[in-house]
């Protein structure tokens, strides 16, 4: 599981609207890897349009934000244009990069347990080290909560 200190692991995925995110082309600067469960289901939206809605100003401290679900890029693609989403949206169906990050977790709803996505976000520094990590985010308070320990880099 990864924490503050840590080295971020490097990443490579398919992302919305035909873009690629890649760790190494983000050397140097700073960035916001969160994890979501699920595209378009309120709790999600709610998270991505409050980071779109911070977009501005997050990126006038120079961060980058690249959103994680376990959904394919035709998933995230609808998403990302039903609500405007201009940030990329990663596709992560192995869940290769959320078991790295230790996001891809069990849980449980009505006595049944499965494993999905831990909602989770981690601010990599511009030399790659893990800076912040918020486990269990909630929604509607996750962009302010970026946005301050963002400015504090």
């Amino acid at each position: 599981m990864i924490g503050v200190g840590d080295k971020a692991p490097a990443f490579h995925m398919a992302a919305s609207r035909g873009r690629e995110v890649d760790s190494a082309a983000l050397k140097g600067r700073p960035y916001l890897l969160y994890f979501y469960p699920k595209a378009d289901t309120p709790g999600c939206t709610t998270q991505a349009c409050g980071i779109q809605e911070a977009l501005p100003q997050l990126g006038g401290l120079g961060l980058t934000v690249i959103g994680i679900s376990p959904d394919p890029v035709s998933k995230i693609d609808k998403f990302a244009d039903k609500f405007g989403l201009d940030f990329p949206l990663a596709s992560d169906p192995d869940h290769v990069l959320a078991d790295q990050y230790g996001t891809w977790v069990e849980k449980s709803m009505y006595g049944r347990t499965y494993f999905g996505m831990e909602r989770s976000s981690f601010l990599v520094d511009g030399e790659g080290v893990v800076r912040a990590v918020w486990r269990k985010v909630k929604p509607a308070e996750h962009a302010a909560l970026v946005a301050k320990a963002a400015a504090a880099l």
